[in-house]
């Protein structure tokens, strides 16, 4: 049995994908507990002295200022959990939220939040037991944490809310009740410290940018097979080329198209034709999808440090003099990762519009190349791929308005005292949408490519084959006229799960 991922020590992007999709166990890093007991004894001290703590005998926001009897210490953070959970819209993934139950888990195991233990051990039972909250998508604006989805999550850990367990929708109360769990009664700082992050945004943001790993890889590989059946000259490819403008992105891209095309007899049918260059569609692929590679493993690094950040406000730290001190300041705000997701927003969808050119080059007979129009059996008669190539720019075009981005927007909240806010969620929303687009149209360009591949007569490399093959399993070759919609979401699918990238046998883009 593989051993539980430990939170509380680094966590990977893998790592966060893993307790997401893979239902992967979790459990505290041996460390965490002794830490977190430390500093919420730290934290109780400090309470003992009188000292006013923001969100501990204070209120919240610009109610900063009020001050909060110490009897009514537990009420203030039962009240705030009840009264931010604003939260509207379609709820968040289930997988999303085993991902943000996760990672709330793992900042608050670092050590400098001041909650006790057994509020760690309560979202590890919940994670555990297949008790996942009802976190509604919208009403975070990306800063003092992700407040109103998180607070959704946060009310099933004292009883109260929603929660999804073996399928079925029911309160939380129920749901804990279902798993044999045990409300919490939340002690003081513990309401602020589950709320108080950028754990949606990182999550969503995370999963999106395993998906995307996965689009960049497949572009390559589909760019590839469009490549070889539109008859292309690999000469752009040449690694001179890109040792002149050495990005590491570009270079990859370069590398895997002359990896993949290697052995095809199709290109060595064709090779003393005298073709000089081809559209840019295909001849630039290493300096667009290379920039895309680039995007992502920035965005990449960001969000790893972003997931294993301490994001809570207080946050209870060392003293120069061997002590501690309870320090407020912005570690909730996700303007760290807000703009880089939307950076990679852009990049995804330069591999859209770059994918949907490709796909139309085989619409007609003067850029395929002697291919029928739109591949079709009997042009006229039937319409081939006409209006897949449309499904494609549609797309494309809806991924080019989902780029603009969210993170230069603003709203002042919280009657101005929270002024600045990163709009984070929205950013990552984004992503997770177009990051679903450009899976389709990839898709359909595979599919395009694959038929193209089909009425040449001549087999591609043995790479190659394999993904034609690969994309087979979900696609039937063309007969005739017939609705390829769902097939082409069930390849889109089977290109997030990887399938393409296995059959050509290159590494996932995270490997070590």
């Amino acid at each position: 049995m593989t051993a539980p991922i430990a939170l509380g020590q680094p966590l990977t992007l893998l790592d966060v994908f893993a307790i997401a999709r893979g239902c992967a166990q979790v459990a505290l890093a041996p460390a965490a507990r002794a830490r977190v007991a430390a500093t919420r004894a730290d934290l109780e001290a400090d309470i003992a002295t009188g000292r006013t703590i923001y969100g501990v005998n204070t209120g919240f926001g610009a109610l900063s200022d009020t001050p909060i009897p110490s009897e009514h210490g537990a009420q203030l953070q039962l009240n705030l959990l009840r009264s931010h959970a604003m939260g509207v819209g379609i709820p968040l993934p289930i997988e999303t939220v085993r991902a943000i139950l996760a990672l709330r888990t793992h900042t608050l195991a670092l050590g400098a939040s001041g909650v006790r233990p057994i509020l760690l051990d309560a979202l590890v039972d919940m994670l555990r037991a297949d008790v996942i909250p009802v976190v509604p998508s919208q009403g975070s604006v990306g800063a003092s944490g992700d407040l109103a989805p998180l607070a959704h999550l946060a009310l099933v850990v004292v009883g109260e809310g929603e929660a999804v367990r073996a399928g079925a929708r029911t309160s939380g109360a129920v749901a804990l009740q279902q798993a044999g769990l045990t409300p919490l009664v939340l002690a003081t700082k513990e309401g602020i410290s589950l709320i108080n992050g950028t754990q949606v945004t990182a999550a969503i943001g995370a999963l999106a940018l395993c998906d995307a790993a996965e689009l960049v890889a497949a572009a390559d590989i589909i760019g590839s097979l469009s490549l070889d059946a539109a008859l292309g000259t690999v000469d752009a490819f040449d690694p001179r080329i890109h040792a002149g403008k050495p990005h590491l992105g570009q270079r990859r891209t370069a590398e895997i198209v002359v990896e993949l095309i290697s052995g095809s007899a199709l290109r060595d049918s064709h090779i003393e034709c005298g073709q000089v260059q081809d559209a840019y569609a295909l001849r630039c692929m290493p300096q667009v999808h290379g920039a895309a590679r680039g995007a992502l493993h920035y965005v990449a690094g960001t969000l790893a440090i972003e997931i294993n950040s301490m994001t809570d406000n207080p946050l209870i730290l060392a003293a120069p003099d061997g002590g501690y001190d309870v320090l407020s300041g912005g570690n909730f705000h996700a303007g760290s990762i807000a703009l880089p997701i939307d950076h990679m927003t852009a990049a995804l969808t330069t591999l859209a519009t770059i994918s949907e050119r490709r796909t139309d080059r085989f619409m007609g007979e003067h850029t395929s190349r002697g291919l029928p129009p739109f591949l079709a059996v009997s042009p006229g008669l039937d319409s081939g791929f006409m209006m897949a190539h449309v499904t494609a720019a549609a797309l494309a075009s809806e991924c080019k308005s989902l780029s603009f981005p969210a993170s230069v927007d603003t709203i002042p909240t919280s009657a101005g005292k929270e002024d600045h806010v990163s709009m984070g969620p929205i950013a990552a929303r984004k992503l997770a949408a177009v990051a679903q687009n450009v899976a389709c149209v990839l898709a359909i360009e595979a599919i395009v490519a694959a038929r193209a591949l089909d009425l040449r007569g001549h087999t591609t490399s043995r790479r190659l084959q394999a993904v034609h093959a690969a994309i087979r399993r979900h696609v039937a070759p063309l007969g005739g006229d017939r609705s390829h919609a769902s097939e082409i979401e069930a390849l889109a699918a089977a290109i997030l799960k990887g399938e393409l990238r296995v059959a050509a046998e290159l590494p996932h883009e995270f490997a070590s």
